[in-house]
């Protein structure tokens, strides 16, 4: 299959179809901290206009970046459950440290994390908040706000625009995994303990399953994705899919050890997946040991990225700095 069958088959049985890209994107500085970690880092609060033929839709981005650089940095875009910065899930300084840049953003600022389609950017799309059997829910919304920050960091001029990467964590983590695919500027998209439907094949999968999430939460899926809950061997395609459809930039899948409902062995099965479609494509794909992974392993000299870190469901210090680790890798150092 093509990248864009593969993307065609992801969105009409799973995602759904994102609205169109705006017809332009605005910044405008709310507040700025100068000294912030510190003296370290320049703070910014960013308020995002995206104007389209549906309306205008606007929402907040924090914009952190190292005081002294030589040369323009690198990036990730975090989009992050909250807006507090440091936050769990966002060791600020030590990215900072690290050389690297950040533009994050709070998902519940594009559209609210329920059934509700009326509100945020969901209520422009769907003025009556009732959606097609194939139109996006709320995971394709947030990756579409994940390509609007990408639209401004693209006009950033102390950024390195070939070095910008997408992270996120749980539904988040699917919503990278989407974002990377739908947007080959992305350099690289990191999905962090992301499971079902996300980077956990489905099939024989435990903990979380499809059946358990879209009862749960169809609103983040498109209605077509229904009906495969009790039906996963009709599926026309599995998760690595999303890993593939990242091709040709980088992807890379980060797992828990005891994190058993996003099954962190399904998620590893996953980049062996894909690693098929990255070799045919001339790259690297998964270099890994022919065998299971352990805690503590960490697989980096492909274009598809692992590694299984001791414990729980998280977004830890510990994942950050191999991420970096990863990206330092990549550029030889």
């Amino acid at each position: 299959m093509s990248k864009s069958e593969i993307i065609q088959v992801l969105l009409s049985e799973e995602y759904g179809f994102l609205p169109g890209p705006p017809e332009k994107v605005s910044a405008k500085e709310e507040s700025a901290e100068e000294q912030f970690c510190a003296g370290k880092a320049v703070l910014k609060k960013l308020l995002l206009t995206c104007r389209a033929e549906y309306g205008d839709f606007t929402f907040p981005v924090y914009f952190i970046y190292p005081t002294k650089r030589e040369k323009p940095v690198p990036c990730f875009v975090h989009i992050n459950f909250r807006d507090l910065i440091p936050d769990r899930y966002l060791p600020i300084e030590e990215i900072i440290d690290s050389g690297y840049a950040v533009l994050y953003f709070c998902y519940q600022d594009v559209t609210s994390d329920d059934g509700d389609f009326t509100n945020g950017l969901a209520g422009l799309i769907y003025p009556e908040g009732k959606r097609t059997k194939t139109q996006c829910g709320k995971i394709g919304l947030w990756a579409w706000a994940a390509g609007r920050v990408m639209d401004h960091a693209m006009t950033v001029p102390i950024l390195n625009h070939g070095k910008i990467s997408i992270v996120g964590h749980s539904r988040l983590g699917k919503t990278a995994l989407l974002a990377g695919a739908l947007d080959e500027r992305f350099y690289c998209a990191f999905s962090n303990d992301s499971g079902c439907s996300g980077a956990a094949i489905s099939r024989e999968k435990r903990g979380e399953t499809i059946q358990r999430i879209f009862q749960v939460f169809p609103y983040w899926f498109c209605e077509n994705y229904g009906k495969y809950a009790e039906n996963v061997e009709e599926l026309p395609f599995d998760q690595h899919f999303l890993l593939a459809a990242n091709a040709p930039h980088r992807v890379y899948v980060a797992s828990a050890s005891e994190d058993s409902w996003a099954d962190p062995e399904h998620e590893y099965l996953s980049c062996v997946a894909a690693d098929q479609y990255y070799k045919s494509c001339g790259l690297k794909g998964f270099v890994h040991p022919d065998r299971d992974p352990v805690p503590g392993d960490f697989f980096g000299e492909g274009e598809i990225g692992y590694h299984l870190r001791a414990g729980t469901h998280y977004l830890s210090r510990e994942d950050w700095q191999r991420y970096i680790q990863y990206l330092n890798l990549a550029d030889g150092n």
